[in-house]
């Protein structure tokens, strides 16, 4: 057996650079972590065991050696590297010797006190206080227009109230929903494809969905999914209902921030903030910072 094709059982910090990413890579797979995130952070570590050698124990990289990696690719290395593919490098040095701390492969994280310092991206759009009131107002406005249509109303407070992204949206199956109990609605985000597994989770919808939902059901009549048109139709939904409340623009994703910041205003605790996002807890470093800008008092 090859040191590539070590168990992870066999791994220990004595264990050399490459055998120990093998095992990383396995650990991804299983995980689930997107192709693209595999192959960034598989790129990144063949950089750290060019620089460092394939074949140095484990024991012997330390947050020294790791700070002097990132000065290298900084300053030494000879390409460019972008704020954005440096702050990568970053997460990958500590997701992959995160790992091995976790495992007990390594007493101690090396990579725990190295400065993680993202690319600046500017901060994503939400509805304030005021504009929420409005867009509900407006919305609910159209369950008893003279030609009724619930179906803004339906996809605003889900939106607002669970913060799913567009494709979760417009993948609900009638069956995801439990109505059975009408103070406890539940919404359940399933996906066919086995490495997304473990983005399913649980949500609670809010009380007036109930109402809302048997409207709805009795105007559009839907089959099998709760939205069967294409997502194209539900953006002019939102479009709409902007106009109707005089907001300038209204977007999945930023009813979904919407929905993060005031969840996150209301305290609730990260951990269950980032499932019910659906987040890895690689994802979610970035959203954190953000969030906590953007529920941060004004200076």
């Amino acid at each position: 057996m090859s040191i590539e094709q070590l168990p992870l059982f066999a791994l220990t910090r004595k264990s050399p650079l490459n055998a120990a990413i093998s095992g990383f890579h396995e650990h991804m797979i299983h995980k689930g972590f997107t192709e693209n995130t595999v192959n960034a952070f598989l790129y990144d570590l063949g950089i750290l065991t060019r620089h460092l050698g394939d074949d140095r124990p484990l024991s012997q990289i330390g947050t020294k050696e790791l700070n002097d990696f990132l000065t290298y690719l900084r300053y030494d290395r000879g390409v460019p590297c972008k704020p954005k593919s440096y702050a990568r490098r970053v997460t990958t040095l500590k997701v992959f010797f995160g790992w091995l701390a976790e495992e007990g492969i390594l007493p101690a994280d090396p990579a725990a006190p190295l400065i993680h310092q993202p690319a600046s991206a500017p901060l994503p759009e939400i509805l304030y206080d005021d504009q929420v009131e409005k867009l509900l107002q407006a919305t609910e406005s159209l369950l008893h227009a003279e030609k009724p249509d619930a179906r803004p109303h339906l996809l605003v407070i889900l939106l607002l109230q669970t913060g799913i992204k567009k494709g979760e949206c417009m993948g609900i199956k009638l069956s995801d929903m439990d109505t059975s109990d009408p103070q406890a609605l539940v919404l359940y985000i399933r996906y066919s494809n086995p490495k997304m597994k473990h983005k399913e989770r649980k949500l609670r919808l809010p009380a007036d969905f109930g109402p809302t939902l048997r409207q709805y059901l009795a105007e559009y009549h839907p089959q099998e999914r709760l939205f069967e048109c294409t997502a194209r139709n539900l953006e002019y939904v939102l479009d709409n209902a902007a106009r109707l409340a005089g907001i300038e623009n209204i977007s999945f994703e930023m009813l979904r921030w919407t929905c993060a910041v005031r969840d996150y205003t209301a305290k609730m605790p990260s951990d269950k903030l980032r499932h019910k996002l659906g987040l890895s807890k690689i994802s979610w470093q970035e959203t954190s910072e953000k969030l906590k800008k953007l529920a941060s008092p004004p200076l």
